[in-house]
């Protein structure tokens, strides 16, 4: 034992509690539960490790050893594919699938969670090294605060209000307020979606919110949690049970048709307002339109 021993053990055990912090996994995703989530906690636990490893190696002046954080770039970036992959195969059996938009979205988290990892261990063990164990344990406080808040980002009410207006039928449209849905032709269906269906209306609250909520692939992660969270009354082979979410082409609101096995609106529009906003989805045509005007826009 040396200096370093209790310094890396502290680095590597907080990591590792970070990263069992920032674990979320859904029984839902893995037919393999508890497979699924060990993977997740030992890529955690080397990530912890090579942002401790660190510390010592540039106090030694090591600095050969800094390049497995490179490796551990490539290592992670093989975190981010595998859970791409996972989720793509298990997406084709959805009743309403997550679409490759929130797939692609969970799989950077993966990966984003990992080097969150690393910066909490690297800093813990820095500050053990420089100062004490008291110093380290602030340190991982705070680092474990800045990893929540990375963690975490905006929800769908935060750019956009969720209204419930129910379903109706003008003719064979079905409409969401005056927003045409699709066409049902069968007089059975009809009946079917005005017991079970639910209609909500999105309206955002700035041009930046139009355009983010008209991202398909924000309005297909919609559709799936709510689907997820309440059930659906549909089974494969049936398109008119489908749920399905349309634009307003006048005014950029969003209506959204749901047929949940839950007949509960509060939850419904709960489940809704906490939808992550897809970084992916996210568009900020408003802000391009002052830079533009200020003369500071670049089209780089």
């Amino acid at each position: 034992m040396n200096e370093y021993t209790f310094p890396i053990l502290y680095g590597v055990a907080v990591g590792v509690l970070t990263r069992l912090y920032l674990l979320r996994t859904d029984y839902r995703q893995y037919p393999t539960y508890l497979h699924g989530r060990t993977i997740h906690i030992a890529l955690g636990a080397i990530a912890a490790g090579l942002g401790t490893v660190a510390v010592p190696a540039i106090m030694e002046k090591e600095f050969a050893a800094i390049t497995f954080l490179a490796l551990a770039a490539s290592q992670f970036r093989d975190v981010r594919n595998m859970e791409r992959n996972t989720l793509n195969e298990l997406d084709q059996y959805e009743l309403v699938p997550r679409g490759k938009t929130y797939i692609e979205g969970i799989a950077i988290v993966f990966e984003g969670r990992n080097y969150l990892v690393i910066f909490v261990s690297f800093l813990s063990t820095l500050f053990y090294l420089v100062w004490n164990v008291w110093a380290a344990l602030a340190a991982s406080a705070i680092g474990m605060m800045v990893a929540r808040r990375f963690m975490s980002g905006s929800r769908l009410k935060d750019i956009a209000d969720v209204k419930y207006v129910k379903p109706h039928f003008e003719g064979a449209g079905l409409y969401v307020d005056n927003i045409y849905i699709m066409n049902i032709g069968l007089p059975a269906r009809r009946e079917e979606i005005l017991r079970y269906g639910m209609g909500f209306i999105l309206t955002p609250k700035n041009f930046n919110a139009r355009t983010t909520i008209a991202n398909l692939g924000q309005r297909q992660a919609i559709l799936h949690d709510v689907s997820t969270a309440l059930g659906i009354y549909r089974d494969s082979g049936t398109p008119a049970l489908v749920p399905l979410a349309k634009r307003d082409l006048n005014d950029g609101r969003v209506g959204i048709f749901i047929l949940p096995q839950v007949e509960d609106i509060e939850k419904a529009k709960a489940v809704i307002e906490n939808v992550p906003v897809l970084e992916s989805a996210i568009r900020m045509p408003g802000e391009r339109r002052w830079k533009r005007r200020g003369g500071s826009g670049d089209d780089a």
